[in-house]
């Protein structure tokens, strides 16, 4: 699941949050790892213009620090940046921050990276947002030398090039899994091409075995053979009959009704699914969590 509380996106976030804090993200991790959750997930904005405050808001936690905050209170989950945009800034120091998050947590991190949207967040930094995609691609390649277990790792290309440089500590994982998110065609070719695992941006289910052929194809013309994770974010769920209104696309209702409608992201070929409940406070919340992990996911997998 993506945490709340640390992006509030009028899209998504629950009128609590506005109040909630570092204790309420701490219950809400905890509550996940005992429930068997798989990864907790943290977004990525450096800051927010006026013109898109009112319905992104300016809430966006740094993913670095809330997901070290996280990894010291927490015993299994993994760790996703969901997605950093990694483009904003230099290859080294990206490394030096999720390679030390993975060294501290044991090994739990997944590196997950975007293009990016806003486009004066890229000029305040200096990075040209036209060309953010090319500038991605460069990036991933960079990261992939620069996450590596050689202490002085080379790279040399168009934009980033480093060499004679010793970064440690090195990751706790030989190789940090490198997942792409985003479902434009440009996403899909770049997740196929160089990622580990694929996070689609909202796609509706009707649209995802389409989107999940594509990918496929794309890497088997890049000659490329080891496996990818394909994700999915689902609809909004309530486990269980709500008494308030949360919204007609939400699945509600008995845990193995909930689980029979999930099941059909596996039947399109999605290997993990990423979640989000609706709630009214964060007792609620980690209610759901307990509920799911206890009587849903029984029925998964």
């Amino acid at each position: 699941m993506q945490l709340p509380v640390q992006s509030q996106s009028t899209i998504y976030a629950e009128p609590w949050e506005a109040d909630a804090g570092a204790e309420d993200l701490g219950e809400i991790a905890r509550a996940a790892d005992r429930a068997g959750f798989a990864y907790l997930a943290s977004c990525d904005h450096v800051a927010i213009p006026r013109r898109l405050a009112g319905a992104m808001s300016t809430v966006w936690y740094d993913p670095v620090a809330t997901l070290s905050f996280l990894a010291g209170i927490t015993e299994r989950v993994l760790l996703l940046s969901h997605v950093a945009v990694v483009g904003l800034r230099h290859p080294l120091v990206t490394a030096k921050q999720y390679a030390t998050l993975d060294h501290l947590s044991g090994g739990r991190l997944i590196l997950g990276v975007g293009a990016g949207h806003v486009t004066e967040e890229f000029e305040a930094l200096g990075v040209d947002f036209a060309a953010r995609g090319a500038v991605l691609d460069e990036t991933i390649d960079a990261l992939r030398a620069a996450l590596g277990e050689d202490e002085y790792p080379e790279f040399a290309g168009e934009r980033f090039s480093f060499g004679g440089l010793g970064q440690r500590p090195r990751p706790a994982q030989p190789r940090i899994p490198l997942w792409v998110g985003g479902s434009s065609p440009a996403a899909v070719r770049r997740a196929a091409v160089r990622g580990d695992g694929w996070l689609p941006q909202g796609d509706p289910r009707t649209e995802l075995p389409d989107q999940i052929a594509k990918l496929k194809a794309l890497r088997e013309e890049a000659g490329i053979t080891e496996p990818i994770e394909i994700g999915a974010i689902t609809e909004p769920l309530y486990v269980g009959e709500p008494d308030w209104e949360v919204g007609r696309r939400t699945l509600t209702g008995k845990p193995d009704a909930i689980a029979e409608s999930l099941r059909a992201y596996a039947a399109m070929g999605v290997h993990q699914i990423q979640v989000r409940f609706r709630s009214r406070s964060r007792t609620e919340l980690t209610d759901q969590i307990a509920a799911f992990g206890a009587d849903v996911a029984p029925h998964l997998n």
